[in-house]
């Protein structure tokens, strides 16, 4: 796909009634520094759905760029299938947007958004599911190139790009990706090319075991330095079908078959960090719909060997604030990141429809502070939907939660989506504060996370 030149980029700007922002200086060409620094400045953006433009339906991502200091809201970019060099077209039962990824998959220096619509139709394959990796420029987002679904991905109902993550599972220096589709995953090796070109592809599966697959994560859960991929699904028993969570190492091949574990439960949503500093990540397993929705997050912790023993979050651990009570949705959301700069990562577990003082699915959410031993109920910290202002009843506070450093001051800040808004909480020494909270424009959530 063609790039756009400085000089076409201010002239749409100008033409849009918008000021023409000075360009970051061109990137080198090993991969950029952060996942998610679209532009190459140095600085993080956060990509999230936001609202259909007029006259389009089918989804659409909203991204902010980042700055010195924080987000730049009045920098940001709008990318739906109407946008110049999008494949496709937006439809209305689209849902461009559904799941989100990025890296510098051409490393190029400039990180790219990889957007699932996993109910697009293409051809005569009804809901067969596109995935598209939106290139990263000196300019940011622009043009975009479909990633080719194998096997049963590419097939009427395969909701490809259900999932997605990214990360580099071979250690050879390119990022791969790992999409859901046909309640299966693929991995595509990189580098990847705008012509749509990729590495190899391969097939995860539990060959005859009736394992099915609809989530993933990533991180480096053993310490060895390659990306290890958690893949969350379910797997037949005799006539049971089981929740389980499947780990597989990062290996110079691929990836290698490790344990797996059975929960209770449905696994919706994981997030990866090493909590207790120990050298090795661990995963953290929302389970929202445990125990009639007053649901869970199972701690898998990390290990050289792989992750080995767990830990249990509820609202009734010693130390949470509140009581669990049915269709809270604890968990429904997870995110992982050094919220107060102690060197451990912590965890944010959103809880949409706990009621509040009387609000009826007001919602907040519950900082988990990793520390010695890992995440406790002691360490835990309650962010009602309250601190922010008075959305009240039915805001659904923490329906879903982002946490990166967008201000450079290391220590992560706290996006939070609400019925009616998005917003990112500056991180402190302490709890995030709503002193110097940034409203998110055109926001309907969830974050790439």
């Amino acid at each position: 796909m063609r790039k756009r030149s400085s000089t076409v980029l201010a002239a749409s700007l100008l033409a849009a009634g918008l000021t023409p922002l000075a360009l970051a200086t061109p990137a080198s060409s090993a991969v950029a520094k952060q996942y998610d620094d679209f532009n190459g400045d140095g600085y993080r953006d956060v990509a999230y759905i936001g609202y259909n433009r007029d006259g389009h339906t089918g989804g659409a991502v909203t991204v902010v760029y980042g700055r010195a200091g924080g987000l730049d809201t009045s920098h940001t970019r709008v990318i739906d299938q109407d946008s110049a060099g999008i494949p496709g077209s937006g439809e209305e039962d689209d849902a461009f947007g559904g799941s989100m990824t990025s890296a510098d998959l051409n490393k190029d220096g400039y990180a790219d958004l990889v957007v699932g619509n996993y109910t697009e139709t293409v051809g005569s394959a009804k809901y067969r599911g596109m995935v598209t990796v939106v290139w990263g420029s000196r300019s940011g987002l622009s043009g975009g190139t479909t990633v080719t679904p194998k096997g049963d991905a590419n097939s009427t109902y395969a909701s490809f790009g259900m999932d997605l993550v990214a990360g580099d599972f071979n250690g050879d220096g390119s990022p791969d990706l790992a999409a859901i589709g046909g309640q299966e995953a693929w991995l595509y090796r990189g580098p990847f090319s705008k012509s749509g070109s990729t590495g190899t592809v391969s097939k995860i599966d539990k060959t005859d075991q009736g394992w099915y697959s609809h989530g993933l994560a990533a991180g480096r859960i053993n310490g060895d330095g390659k990306t290890d991929l958690v893949i969350l699904g379910s797997q037949l028993y005799g006539g049971d079908e089981r929740s389980r969570v499947w780990f597989l190492k990062g290996a110079s091949g691929g990836l290698t078959s490790g344990t797996s574990k059975t929960l209770d439960s449905s696994a919706t949503t994981a997030a990866v960090g090493d909590f207790d500093k120990d050298g090795y990540a661990d995963i953290a397993l929302g389970q929202p719909f445990r125990g009639d929705g007053r649901g869970a997050v199972t701690v898998w912790r990390g290990a050289a060997s792989g992750p080995s023993g767990s830990t249990l979050l509820t609202q009734a651990t010693s130390g949470v604030s509140g009581t669990p009570e049915a269709d809270d949705d604890f968990g429904i959301t997870l995110s992982a990141a050094d919220a107060n700069g102690d060197g451990y990562a912590d965890l944010a577990v959103g809880v949409p429809s706990e009621d509040v003082d009387g609000a009826e699915d007001e919602g907040g959410v519950h900082l988990f502070r990793g520390g010695s031993g890992g995440l406790t109920g002691t360490r835990s910290s309650w962010i009602p939907q309250t601190v922010t202002g008075a959305d009240g009843a039915y805001a659904t506070f923490g329906y879903t939660v982002h946490l990166r450093d967008l201000n450079g001051d290391g220590k992560a800040d706290l996006g939070v989506g609400t019925a009616f808004r998005g917003l990112v909480l500056p991180g402190t020494s302490g709890n995030p504060t709503a002193t110097g909270a940034v409203t998110l424009p055109a926001f309907d959530g969830p974050f790439l996370d």
